[in-house]
């Protein structure tokens, strides 16, 4: 059969689902995603979060999958407000997961640059919507781990008694460095809900004052993500985030990972430098487009 039909033949037959429920899902996936766990990390974050520590305010996800032959060949996962994570939709089944969500609400999309790329101009073919890159990402991973030296300070974990702080800087580091409006109600959201939940949120304290932040979750299948990574305007250039960053890294080595992984912002080429000078390395580039009104225009 020529390779057109067979593609063609392939396509009919595939199985797109949409689930409700998260346990269900994650047992359909859990080979796909855990086989790269770092290029996987988003999705396998969100929704072993949303099992083990379900929020009462959690708004529905979306979870699709595609199913070939019986196996799992694509999953998309949306956990609102975020973007669709597209890193186990492969290119050639985007189209697919774009036709099948067309009927939804979709803020954005964020994945690897080719693939979300694609959904991008599938999307925007279907919805007639427009779509501007607001994020240009590399994810990094953990090789060795090299602590910036003469950093004044040292790091603490923080506790509930830090909460209303790190909400402050929550909302702080979406403002600056998110295509997010700031929400405080997300922020009390996401403060309490991950340190309840064992994520390592590490504070760097210069003469006792907290001059920075960094998060990490709690390992899932071996892996563990920092962000966010933020310093107060006032207390930049002082190698505070760096020094943060890598405690934040060794809590989550400590605390079982595998593998420890973050993103940046391909737009600061300063925090690219520094996260490599202690021990980061790249993986892939990837981007998070939002979509516009119909008629916006595409960037």
């Amino acid at each position: 059969m020529p390779l057109r039909a067979f593609c063609v033949t392939v396509r009919c037959v595939a199985d797109v689902a949409r689930h409700d429920d998260l346990a269900q899902f994650w047992a359909l996936t859990r080979d796909l995603f855990t086989a790269d766990p770092v290029f996987h990390t988003i999705p396998i974050a969100a929704v072993r979060r949303r099992i083990e520590h379900p929020h009462p305010t959690d708004e529905p996800p979306i979870l699709v999958t595609v199913s070939e032959a019986g196996a799992v060949v694509a999953a998309a996962v949306r956990t609102p407000p975020w973007a669709l994570a597209l890193s186990g939709v492969p290119v050639d089944w985007v189209d697919t997961v774009a036709e099948h969500l067309v009927d939804v609400e979709l803020p954005g999309v964020n994945g690897p640059r080719a693939a979300a790329e694609a959904f991008v101009r599938a999307w925007t073919a279907r919805t007639g919507q427009g779509a501007r890159e607001a994020t240009a990402l590399r994810l990094f991973r953990l090789a060795e781990l090299e602590p910036p030296v003469g950093v004044p300070g040292a790091s603490r974990l923080a506790t509930e008694d830090d909460a209303d702080l790190l909400v402050q800087w929550y909302l702080g580091f979406v403002d600056e460095s998110t295509p997010y409006e700031p929400n405080e109600d997300q922020a009390v959201t996401f403060v309490r809900g991950t340190l309840a939940a064992g994520s390592g949120h590490v504070l760097w304290l210069d003469e006792g004052r907290p001059v920075a932040w960094a998060a990490a979750g709690a390992p899932a299948v071996g892996m563990s993500r920092i962000g966010p990574v933020y310093t107060p305007k006032e207390h930049r250039r002082n190698g505070y985030g760096a020094a943060a960053t890598s405690a934040c890294a060794r809590w989550a080595l400590e605390a079982g990972a595998e593998h420890v992984v973050l993103f940046t912002d391909l737009a600061n080429p300063t925090s690219n430098s520094i996260y490599q000078r202690i021990g980061f390395r790249p993986v892939c580039d990837a981007a998070e487009f939002v979509f516009t009104q119909a008629g916006a225009g595409t960037d």
